[in-house]
């Protein structure tokens, strides 16, 4: 059953977003089918758990402050789909909580700025994403999101539709999966570094996104 809500729950947001948003996605293939992977990406809007479910082959497990579980709608959505609250950032229950999926072979998708961004660009990572890299044996997948922030970002009330079948809008959004980074890269790493490094990868991904996007 928790497949068939899920797997319902997807075309309706493939629907929303293609014909609503104009979603574009590209890299799909670079998720692994199987076994754990942890997945980053930048975080523009709430829409973004949504946006890189339907850019992944498989069943991903998402994070969510503890607080939107209480919000009417969002939280049973987010509940009924599988979602791990946490508390704001990556605290040590958040980290063993990640852990845990990882190690039952699942894809597992946190947002390693902690919050939504202020300005659209990617913020600096928060540390506690270091520590959970560093206990990982898993690929780790970069994403980019572009175009959710002027869909819907934390300052708006409502959403700013751009409809495929309209002119393009600055709110069409994009979405790129880069190629899996071995964890071994970060072995012994300064957590400066390692955290400037993630960042970069992501930051890239979120150029070929806008590159994709319908414009």
């Amino acid at each position: 059953m928790g497949r068939m809500w899920y797997d319902a729950a997807y075309w309706t947001m493939w629907g929303l977003f293609t014909f609503g948003f104009s979603y574009r996605g590209t890299g799909r293939g670079n998720i692994p089918k199987r076994g754990p992977v942890l997945i980053v990406s930048n975080h523009q809007s709430m829409f973004d758990p949504m946006l890189v479910g339907l850019s992944c082959p498989r069943y991903p497990t998402f994070l969510a402050r503890k607080n939107l579980f209480d919000v009417p709608v969002i939280g049973p959505a987010i509940r009924s789909l599988g979602s791990v609250p946490i508390d704001r950032g990556m605290g040590k229950d958040g980290i063993q909580a990640v852990l845990d999926r990882l190690n039952h072979g699942r894809a597992v998708l946190v947002f390693p700025e902690g919050e939504r961004t202020h300005s659209g660009a990617v913020q600096p990572l928060k540390p506690g994403i270091s520590l959970l890299i560093r206990r990982v044996n898993c690929p780790i997948v970069p994403v980019g999101i572009t175009g959710a922030f002027e869909a819907w970002n934390r300052f708006m009330k409502i959403p700013h539709f751009s409809p495929l079948l309209l002119p393009p809008e600055s709110s069409a959004v994009g979405v790129s999966v880069g190629k899996a980074i071995d964890p071994i890269r970060y072995k012994g790493v300064d957590r400066d570094d390692m955290l400037a490094d993630l960042r970069n990868e992501i930051e890239k991904q979120v150029l070929v996104a806008n590159a994709v996007r319908r414009s």
